[in-house]
């Protein structure tokens, strides 16, 4: 199966082309190479920030306590899930 591309198109000041430019010069790839790597690199450490934290001691034995704790029960909740729906 053959590679298929998606174009990305943005414009920046020349002064930022040239900084990336000279960024990607140094690590000897291109410019649509060194974007695509930094771009890359970012978009995982935000999706990790969403989905990975870390906890003290003390915060782990909270969030510990809080997922072994029973349930309460939300009367509001309860009601509006018993409750017919309009298309009913």
């Amino acid at each position: 199966m053959a590679n298929k591309t998606a174009p990305i198109n943005m414009r920046v000041e020349p002064s930022v082309r040239n900084i990336i430019d000279a960024a990607a010069n140094l690590l000897k790839v291109d410019r649509s190479v060194f974007i695509q790597q930094a771009a890359l690199c970012e978009a995982y450490q935000v999706i990790a920030s969403q989905r990975d934290f870390a906890l003290d001691e003390q915060a782990f034995a909270a969030f510990e306590q809080a997922l072994d704790a029973e349930p309460t029960v939300n009367k509001g909740m309860v009601e509006l899930l018993n409750r017919k729906s309009p298309w009913e």
